[in-house]
C-alpha cells in the first residue's frame, strides 16, 4: 500500500505529517511512501534524509494524492487538492471535523475514507494517538514561554541588596492538557501559580503541579464522559466571574486555555473584569482561533485595552514546528498500525473497534 503527503499551506502550517524516523517505520511495516520533493527542508529534514528510508519522491500533489492508497496531513487540504481524490483512498489527519463537516460529508459519499483524528477517544489505548493531548501539551508550555517574554517584570522572586522582586502571579484558565503544562511551566519558571477549571477532577492534578485551585462555591462537575469540558451553568458562569473578578486584583499573567469542542470559546474574561488587572498585565489566549476566552481576543494581534496586553495565534505550533511534527507523525503512526491489516495488506475498517468507529467520518 501506498502512503503519500503533501505539503501543506506553509503560511499557515509548518508542521507536517511524516518525519524521517517516522517514515523508515512506515517502511518497515511494508507500505510504500510518496512524498513531494523539499517535504520537510524548512524543518532541517532533508530529501536525502527521507531517501535514505526508502521514500519515492513524485513531481506534483495530484500525481501524489492519485497514486496514494493513505494521504496523511495536518489539515485538510484546500478545495482543489480534494478534488484529485478518488473513490476507496484514505485521508487521515486533523480535520476539523465540526468545522467542515459539509465538506467531509461530500466526501464520504464519493466513497473515501476520512478519520478526523481530534475525535479519537479518551481512552487508555488510545493515547499514543491522541494528537490533541500531543500538540496541547507543547501549546501549553509555548504560551507560558511567549507570555513571560512579553511580561516586562521579572518572573521568579529575586532576593537583592537592593530589595526583593515578588514571583510574578500566574492564573491559567482551564486545566486541560495544555493548561497543566502551562501551570507546571510556570512553576518550574518560578511564578506562584493560581488555577480554575469547570471540572472538579481538574483540582488533584492542578495540585500535584504546585498551583492552588480556585474553587466555585456549590460547584458540579462539568465533565463529558469523553473528559472534555462542557457548558456550564448560568448559575456557575456568574459565581466563577465573581471568583476571577476578585483574583484578578492579584495576578500579572493570565493562560487561557478553556475550549469546549466543536463550539466557540466562553468567555471567562469580561470587559469588566480588566479593571481588576494591573497595567502591564500580559493575557495569552490559546482560545484565539475559536473566539477567545477574553471579549478583546484577536487573532494574530496584539491588543491593548487598559494597559494589558492580549495575545492570541492562530498556530502556536508554528514556532515549535520540529517538536509538534514529530509528536504528531508518531500518533498518526500509532493510528495506522492499529487500522492497517497487514497480514491481508488491506485497512480493516472495523466500526467495533470505538477508535475507528469514534474518528471515521460517517
Amino acid at each position: 500500500m501506498n502512503i503519500g503527503s503533501i505539503i501543506e499551506d506553509r503560511a499557515i502550517e509548518k508542521r507536517i505529517a511524516i518525519t524521517p524516523e517516522i517514515a523508515k517505520k512506515y517502511t518497515d511495516l511494508g507500505f510504500n511512501l510518496i512524498l513531494p520533493k523539499n517535504y520537510g527542508t524548512h524543518l532541517g529534514f532533508s530529501d536525502q534524509d527521507y531517501e535514505n528510508v526508502n521514500v519515492r519522491f513524485l513531481g506534483n500533489d495530484q500525481e501524489i494524492i492519485k497514486n496514494s492508497d493513505i494521504i496523511i496531513q495536518l489539515v485538510l487540504p484546500s478545495d482543489e487538492k480534494l478534488s484529485f481524490l478518488q473513490e476507496n483512498q484514505t485521508l487521515i489527519g486533523s480535520l476539523n471535523a465540526f468545522l467542515n463537516k459539509k465538506k467531509l460529508e461530500d466526501l464520504k459519499s464519493k466513497k473515501i475514507n476520512c478519520f478526523s483524528l481530534e475525535l479519537l477517544p479518551r481512552i487508555t489505548r488510545a493515547q499514543s494517538m491522541d494528537i490533541l493531548s500531543s500538540q496541547a501539551n507543547l501549546a501549553g508550555y509555548k504560551a507560558v514561554v511567549e507570555a513571560f517574554q512579553i511580561y516586562e517584570r521579572a518572573i521568579p522572586m529575586m532576593m537583592t541588596a537592593a530589595g526583593t522582586i515578588p514571583a510574578a502571579k500566574v492564573l491559567v484558565v482551564g486545566a486541560g492538557v495544555a493548561g497543566l503544562q502551562a501551570i507546571a511551566t510556570a512553576k518550574r519558571m518560578g511564578a506562584v501559580v493560581f488555577a480554575t477549571d469547570v471540572r472538579m477532577a481538574s483540582k488533584e492534578q492542578v495540585e500535584s503541579l504546585g498551583g492552588k485551585f480556585l474553587t466555585v462555591e456549590g460547584s458540579e462537575n462539568l465533565e463529558t464522559e469523553g473528559g472534555y469540558a462542557k457548558e456550564a451553568s448560568d448559575e456557575f458562569k456568574k459565581k466563577q466571574e465573581e471568583l476571577l473578578s476578585e483574583t484578578l486584583k492579584k495576578i500579572d499573567i493570565i493562560i487561557c486555555t478553556a475550549l469546549i469542542p466543536g463550539r466557540e470559546a466562553p468567555k471567562i474574561i469580561k470587559e469588566d473584569m480588566f479593571k481588576n488587572l494591573q497595567p502591564g498585565s500580559v493575557i495569552y489566549d490559546l482560545a484565539a482561533v475559536q473566539g477567545g476566552n477574553t471579549v478583546f481576543t484577536k487573532v494574530d494581534e496584539v491588543v491593548e485595552k487598559e494597559g494589558v496586553k492580549i495575545l492570541g495565534e492562530a498556530n502556536i505550533l508554528n514556532k515549535l514546528p520540529i517538536s509538534a511534527s514529530n509528536l504528531y507523525a508518531k500518533n498518526v503512526f500509532n493510528f495506522i498500525s492499529n487500522l492497517y491489516d497487514k497480514k491481508n495488506n488491506k485497512l480493516n475498517v472495523n466500526l467495533e473497534d470505538e477508535i475507528i468507529d469514534k474518528t471515521i467520518i460517517k
